[in-house]
């Protein structure tokens, strides 16, 4: 068995992080089997090395080795590039032609991108990875394949699971072995051993001399994040090394290759978007508005039968003194300004109707004909008026009165005060 430093070189892997050297470990160790494997990590991390590792170290390395883009085909295809198809199977197909798993029988298949894959075409893998049987399109006959299957995928395929995008027992086939490529903002000491090495292709390969970095272009290039990984990074590396006529680059000179350069250092926003019709948000306010609603509403009703049941206001404000701050504030002040304002609000006197005219037919509408005129009198004067009646009819009783009108004993007699009753 292969060390991972033999591996390193005869690959051309740079880096000694320990993930990643964890990472190839396990490579190494499953490639004289047939164990399906599932390779994950971001984009442009560099998972295509793996299968390749893989492949090489196990006894079909003899054999094909296909990598396929499953992502990159289109959905009415993909199961003809897979498995084939039959002569006149559908428009076009003027002949038959041998799918990637017919032909790479006894060899490897990297599926990169599996996620993408529909749904009708993961039924036939699954059916593949359990018996090795699958059917061209437009054929009955089933035949046999004897491949090894690796597949990579940049999805959280649970959520994908979750999402009803992938099948769940397909995951579990594939995912025998999970080989887990670390992102390359996590690898920060071989960021710069990788941007030399790719430096110094591109010197060779453009016949120019290498780039340098300075001090503080360096300390710039490994605080970076890299959400592009090491794809980003070659072409960073590529860009200076074809643009840039001063072949020692400064920390000014790197910013402007980078985007977002300056929050590199900051907590990384992951971001999670949302399905088109996710209102969960909306509904979890909504719910709690109404929630808050229900309770105030329960308050209020058992506050209203106290004072109903003891018609007594200055005995129920004190028992019941927590919830009265609890939905009209916490201090006098705001219960007088909610009784005041409560005031305003309070019914109007009968107002004068005019006598409907005679409807000859019923019309169950007809209200809606009817206007009441409106009093030119001002709230002001209607309050005034309400009070006067109230103290009219409870000679001598404030605290009846002030009950009547629904507010406090003080509110009544500043009221009073107030209009000079």
């Amino acid at each position: 068995m292969e060390s991972v430093q033999a591996i390193k070189q005869r690959f051309e892997i740079i880096g000694n992080d320990p993930k990643l050297n964890r990472a190839l470990e396990k490579a190494i160790q499953v490639a004289p089997t047939d164990i399906s494997v599932l390779v994950t990590g971001e984009s442009g991390v560099g998972k295509e090395v793996v299968p390749k590792i893989i492949h090489a170290l196990s006894h079909r390395k003899h054999a094909k080795y296909i990598a396929v883009n499953c992502g990159a085909i289109p959905e009415g295809t993909i199961d003809s590039e897979l498995f084939g198809h039959e002569k006149g199977a559908f428009t076009g197909a003027t002949q038959t032609r041998r799918g990637y798993f017919e032909v790479a029988d006894g060899g490897t298949i990297f599926l990169d991108e599996v996620g993408e894959l529909p749904l009708t075409t993961q039924v036939r893998l699954l059916r593949i990875l359990e018996n090795g049987e699958f059917l061209k399109v437009g054929s009955s006959q089933v035949q046999k394949t004897d491949v090894r299957i690796v597949a990579a995928t940049n999805m959280n395929m649970i959520e994908a699971i979750k999402e009803g995008k992938f099948r769940e027992d397909l995951y579990y086939r594939l995912s025998t072995v999970d080989i887990h490529i670390p992102p390359l903002r996590e690898r920060s000491e071989d960021v710069h051993l990788l941007f030399r090495k790719f430096a110094s292709d591109f010197g060779q390969k453009y016949k120019m001399p290498t780039i340098r970095l300075r001090d503080d272009a360096i300390q710039l290039l490994t605080k970076y994040r890299w959400p592009g990984n090491i794809r980003q990074l070659r072409n960073v590396a590529e860009q200076i090394s074809v643009l840039e006529a001063e072949r020692n680059i400064s920390l000014s000179t790197l910013n402007g290759y980078l985007p977002n350069a300056s929050d590199s250092n900051l907590p990384a926003v992951i971001e999670r978007r949302k399905k088109e019709n996710d209102f969960s948000n909306e509904r979890e306010i909504l719910y709690k508005v109404l929630f808050d609603m229900k309770g105030d509403l329960n308050d209020l009703k058992k506050l209203t039968l106290e004072l109903l049941q003891n018609n007594d206001s200055s005995k129920v404000q004190e028992e019941n003194e927590n919830l009265i701050r609890k939905i009209y504030g916490t201090n006098g002040e705001d219960i007088e300004e909610e009784e005041s304002k409560a005031l305003k609000v309070l019914p109007l006197p009968e107002a004068r109707t005019e006598t409907a005219p005679e409807v000859k037919h019923e019309d169950k509408y007809h209200f809606a004909e009817e206007i009441e005129e409106e009093e030119t009198l001002s709230l002001q004067q209607k309050e005034i008026e309400l009070i006067r009646k109230s103290l009219e009819r409870n000679r001598g009783k404030r605290k009846a009165a002030a009950a009547e009108l629904g507010i406090s004993e003080r509110t009544l007699y500043r009221k009073i005060k107030q209009y000079d009753l």
